[in-house]
C-alpha cells in the first residue's frame, strides 16, 4: 500500500492577501482558483511538489455547520486558533526575511526547539498557524 498526502485545506476568508501571502511572499504557485457565489477556493503548492497542494477554503461554505458553529469559526480564527500547517524549508533564515519584510504576523523567530528542530512560526491572513522547520 502506497498512501501519500495529495491536499490539506487551511481556511480562508480574503483570497487577495492568500494569494499575496502563498503565492507572493512563499512563493508557492497557483494551481487553481475557483469562484463561486462570492467564495474562492484556492489550491497553491510548491513548484517543485506537484502531487502536494494546499487548498484554501472559505469556511462559510462548509456544509453542516450552524450559524454558530460559523460564528465560533470566525472567531477561532481571528485569534489564530482554529487551523494550522507544518512546513519544511532548507534556507530557514532567508524565508524568515521574506515573511517579515511581507509584513506577516511574527509568532516566533528562528528557535533551535529543545526536541532537535530548528523553525520559525508566523499567522497567514487568516490567522492559521504556519510553522516552518529547518531540513538538515
Amino acid at each position: 500500500m502506497n498512501i501519500t498526502i495529495a491536499q490539506t485545506l487551511l481556511p480562508h476568508e480574503d483570497p487577495q492577501a492568500s494569494l499575496a501571502f502563498y503565492r507572493d511572499i512563499l512563493g508557492f504557485e497557483v494551481r487553481n482558483d475557483v469562484e463561486y457565489g462570492g467564495m474562492h477556493w484556492i489550491t497553491v503548492g510548491p513548484p517543485d511538489q506537484p502531487d502536494t497542494s494546499i487548498v484554501l477554503y472559505p469556511p462559510a461554505a462548509t456544509p453542516g455547520l450552524t450559524d454558530q458553529e460559523r460564528r465560533t469559526v470566525a472567531e477561532m480564527m481571528a485569534k489564530g486558533t482554529f487551523a494550522s500547517i507544518n512546513l519544511a524549508a532548507t534556507d530557514l533564515d532567508s524565508i524568515f526575511e521574506r515573511l517579515q519584510a511581507g509584513d506577516a504576523e511574527v509568532v516566533q523567530e528562528p528557535t533551535d526547539q529543545p526536541y532537535g528542530v530548528r523553525d520559525c512560526a508566523f499567522r497567514d491572513p487568516a490567522g492559521n498557524l504556519v510553522r516552518i522547520q529547518e531540513v538538515r
